[in-house]
């Protein structure tokens, strides 16, 4: 599996396609016993209502009646990464709450599965799920294999969630100059207009000004979100 790890490292560089790199990871999902594998992505904005992307290979039937059923919602996996990056293996008790979708999925096949999510330092959430249509997951399978399958959970997370968030948000058209850079900073820290003018010994309009700039360019409404927009897109670390 080393060789393989490598391999992947190596595609990820040079890939510029997600779901090439998608293909990837269920030849490594498959060769680690599983037959499907999901990857979603949470982005961190809107914060209001999060934009979900996701990849699989699913069957259509399945994908279509999990979307119509609304299922996302109530998924205790979905749940489950949202509040912890402990990996989740599926039974009974995990989806008591769930119990139709649990029945549902069953009936197209998905009847064992493992779960886990990871997080980024830019509120970036993703889960990658493997599952298949028989064989029980065993303890001694687990200890065989849980580690590799969560190396291909981070591998996952850093490789798609870079080419999908480069492709919702394109930082790259968001060309703040450093001082818009270090107002936003200032005021991330809870410093005024006036404050911020203090520290950097300039006048107050010129702040202003350097704000307006940025709620500009990072097409938001106010100062407050062109703050949380610019931290969670990474520019101000």
């Amino acid at each position: 599996m080393k060789n393989y790890q490598e391999d992947l490292l190596q595609i990820s560089e040079n890939a510029f396609n997600e779901h090439e790199i998608f293909r990837h990871i269920q030849t490594a999902a498959k060769a680690l016993g599983w037959d499907y594998c999901a990857y979603g992505l949470r982005l961190p904005m809107p914060l209001s209502n999060p934009k979900i992307l996701m990849l699989n290979n699913y069957s259509e039937a399945w994908q279509k009646h999990y979307h119509e059923s609304g299922y996302l919602f109530s998924d205790p996996t979905v749940i489950h990464g949202r509040k912890s990056q402990k990996p989740l293996i599926w039974s009974e008790q995990a989806f008591s709450g769930a119990r139709e979708l649990w029945d549902d999925a069953r009936t197209y096949g998905l009847k064992v599965g493992w779960a886990q999510s990871s997080l980024d330092g830019n509120g970036v959430g993703g889960m990658l799920s493997l599952s298949r249509s028989g064989e029980v997951l065993t303890p001694q399978e687990l200890v065989a294999k849980e580690s590799q399958m969560r190396w291909l959970v981070n591998f996952a997370h850093l490789s798609l969630s870079r080419i999908l968030l480069d492709k919702t948000v394109n930082q790259s058209e968001i060309l703040l100059t450093p001082r818009e850079l270090e107002v936003l900073k200032w005021t991330a820290d809870g410093k005024s207009a006036q404050e911020t003018a203090d520290i950097l010994n300039v006048t107050k309009h010129v702040i202003d000004f350097h704000i307006k700039n940025a709620i500009v360019k990072l097409k938001t409404a106010n100062k407050t979100a062109a703050v949380v927009k610019a931290a969670m897109l990474g520019l101000l670390n």
